[in-house]
């Protein structure tokens, strides 16, 4: 049964990966919807939907349509004003506001690192659940070492979902805040083949790799995988360039997860 809060939590982890924020957008029922949720009485369901929308315009050509979206701007000021509200409904309200106001400017001139930063703290600070860490895995160079690597980062306790891009020996991995990104290298480098380290962007916007140091890390693995995961042969993991994730959206007989959400947002008037 679909309640207001568990559809914006879902929808918020789906606009926290950047593949899926255009769909969203695009999506004619999640807008309206989510706008809808802006009036919610509920302080979580505020919260998540402000996420939500924090994460979507991230992507700056999503900005024109979520701001001449219908009652977006009057449903953000109405909460920047509305009393009893948190500080942290308030500040990121304002903030999506700015953000969807502002002059249109290059992509260019919007510095990665900020919106990169911006996006952390509320995540860390105010949902305190779940945080993305982009690894360089030295020796991912083909599919069976990209096996060994899913393999690996499966069996770590706190880990939610994993993106590869093989071209770049990159793997970006959403974790539970309080899995440390020495866990992540440590279950890589037992792999004996593979070593891990950080990228993060510099002051100037450049990325850089910090070397993680695995040695001596205790990693807390999940006692055993579900026996539901899909055979090798049918594996959505063993594809290139897929991601994988416990969280993503499933299809069923009645149609996706994204379609039943936006049609639940826009049929729910009444709270």
């Amino acid at each position: 049964m679909m309640d207001a809060l568990s559809v914006v939590s879902q929808l918020r982890d789906l606009a926290s990966e950047p593949q899926n924020r255009e769909v969203i957008v695009q999506d004619q029922g999640c807008l309206p919807g989510l706008v809808l949720f802006l009036d919610h009485r509920d302080p979580e369901v505020l919260l998540a939907t402000l996420q939500t929308l924090r994460y979507l315009a991230e992507l700056p050509p999503n900005i024109p349509t979520m701001k001449n979206e219908l009652g977006m701007m009057v449903s953000l000021e109405n909460l920047m004003a509305r009393d009893g509200l948190s500080v942290d409904i308030t500040a990121l309200a304002q903030e999506v506001y700015d953000i969807l106001g502002a002059p249109a400017k290059p992509v260019s001139h919007i510095p990665e690192r900020e919106r990169r930063k911006k996006s952390q703290f509320f995540i860390n600070s105010s949902n305190n659940k779940a945080k993305s860490v982009t690894l360089h895995i030295q020796g991912l160079d083909s599919t069976d070492q990209r096996g060994l690597c899913e393999d690996a980062l499966l069996k770590v306790k706190g880990v939610i979902s994993f993106t590869f891009q093989m071209a770049s020996k990159r793997c970006t991995v959403r974790i539970r805040s309080d899995l440390s990104t020495e866990s992540l290298a440590s279950a890589i480098a037992a792999t004996k083949v593979m070593s891990a380290q950080q990228v993060v962007k510099n002051e100037a916007g450049e990325e850089i790799f910090i070397p993680l140091n695995p040695s001596g890390v205790k990693v807390q693995q999940n006692s055993a995988l579900p026996d539901y995961l899909p055979e090798e042969e049918e594996s959505p993991e063993r594809e290139v360039d897929r991601a994988i994730s416990r969280t993503t959206a499933k299809e069923d007989s009645s149609g996706n997860w994204l379609n039943a959400a936006a049609s639940f947002l826009t049929k729910t008037f009444y709270w």
